[in-house]
């Protein structure tokens, strides 16, 4: 949020929505937005002022970046990673952003559609975060088939919070509270919810539903939707949440035969669930929905516009992958990118920030009037220790707990062991 928004405000607004140069980049008549709120733009914010549309138009470029980050986290240097989402936005996404949203942008001209984001924010990010992870390399206690979530309550938040937050990006995407604003937050929620249903059902016929993997199902479906919620009706939306979500589902499966380490899946939920909704968006987009920006899809007798988007498409992933292999690779040869394996095993939090998270049994703390026992739930709080002494940490954690008379074997066991192995 620090890094994107200097550069938004610096640029990078002006780059992509600033008075045209050519079909395919912006200016910098607009650096450091130097306007007033008062100005209004006819063709951006004809109802609002531009100040407000550019803080708007920010959030995405945020996004964008951090989304990347899920490919390589845990195994990045802070500055060459700072650097590099500086200057990826810079020459990756402004041009991209105004391409298609930009008032003379080539693939706008072209007809792509892209309502919200689906090829300029997820299909961007997504291969752009594959790309950055097979350059990186994989963490040193990959396992191809073994992802487990790391928080499972937090996971959940973070869900809750994505699918709501999403309807402000897709519904405000209308630039107005109207009708269409309205089309794009009833379809938003649809494709979700289809994706979550479908996810459910997917894993009940494998077996078990997994509530981690249900996370997965709306986070699918929003991203689907994304470049088709102003453009598409409702029922369509539906579809478009259980399409991706088939298709997504059985890649996650089997997406350890390319070898490349995603931490969190951006390639394949992001960059797959953009490919395929920007897709979809040409079969199913119908003008009658958006009579000033819409256009008829293949269903509506308008198969060209299936071209179209996959002309975005492929120029989003062409594009992507070309700046982030011309802006890591020098990095990687310069200064370096990938931390060291013995920080790696310690952990970033520790090893770069010296700050850590661990469980505290049950304490007893004595004043000269009373003593008062001070329960501590068995999940993590924080506390400082010594970075030197790491196995002997967890070794002294198991004595204490060992203390507690009512805690069973297999809860001090699972409570004791490391959440990571240190080679001797």
């Amino acid at each position: 949020m620090g890094v994107i928004f200097v550069q938004w405000v610096l640029f990078g607004f002006s780059f992509a929505f600033g008075d045209p140069v050519s079909v395919g980049f912006g200016s910098f008549s607009d650096a450091a937005l130097r306007f007033n709120g008062d100005r209004h733009d006819p063709i951006y914010c004809p109802t609002f002022p531009l100040l407000t549309y550019a803080a708007y138009q920010g959030t995405f470029a945020i996004v964008t970046a951090a989304i990347i980050s899920g490919s390589i986290v845990g195994r990045v240097r802070l500055i060459p990673y700072m650097i590099f989402i500086f200057v990826w936005t810079t020459v990756c996404y402004d041009p991209m952003a105004h391409w298609v949203w930009g008032s003379n942008g080539w693939l706008k001209n072209l007809g792509t559609l892209d309502f919200a984001g689906g090829t300029v924010v997820h299909i961007l990010s997504g291969v752009s975060g594959i790309v950055a992870a097979a350059i990186i390399g994989r963490r040193h206690n990959y396992h191809e088939q073994k992802s487990t979530a790391h928080n499972l309550p937090l996971t959940v938040l973070g869900t809750g919070l994505l699918w709501v937050g999403w309807l402000g990006f897709n519904a405000g995407s209308a630039i107005a509270a109207n009708g269409l604003a309205a089309l794009a937050l009833v379809n938003t929620n649809a494709a979700a919810a289809s994706g979550l249903v479908t996810w459910v059902i997917l894993d009940l016929i494998r077996g078990r539903v997994s509530i981690s993997g249900a996370c997965c199902g709306p986070l699918i479906g929003l991203v689907a939707v994304t470049p088709a919620s102003g453009f598409v009706q409702p029922g369509w939306a539906l579809l478009i949440g259980i399409i991706a979500t088939v298709i997504i589902y059985i890649a996650l499966i089997y997406k350890h035969h390319i070898g490349i380490d995603d931490t969190l899946d951006v390639g394949v939920m992001h960059g797959g669930g953009g490919i395929i909704g920007a897709f979809l968006t040409g079969l199913f987009s119908e003008r009658a929905m958006n009579t000033i920006n819409g256009a008829d899809g293949a269903f509506y007798g308008n198969p060209i516009q299936m071209w179209y988007q996959l002309a975005g498409i492929l120029t989003a992933i062409g594009f992507s992958s070309a700046c982030t292999i011309g802006i890591l690779l020098p990095l990687h040869w310069t200064i370096g990118i990938r931390i060291p394996i013995q920080d790696e095993i310690a952990g970033l939090d520790w090893a770069v920030h010296g700050e850590r998270w661990e469980i505290m049994p049950t304490e007893k703390k004595t004043t000269t009037t009373t003593t008062t026992e001070i329960n501590y739930p068995n999940y993590r709080i924080p506390r400082r220790y010594d970075r030197n002494s790491v196995s002997s940490q967890f070794r002294s954690r198991a004595v204490r707990l060992r203390r507690q008379p009512d805690i069973s074997n297999a809860t001090l066991a699972g409570l004791s062991n490391a959440a990571y192995t240190i080679p001797v």
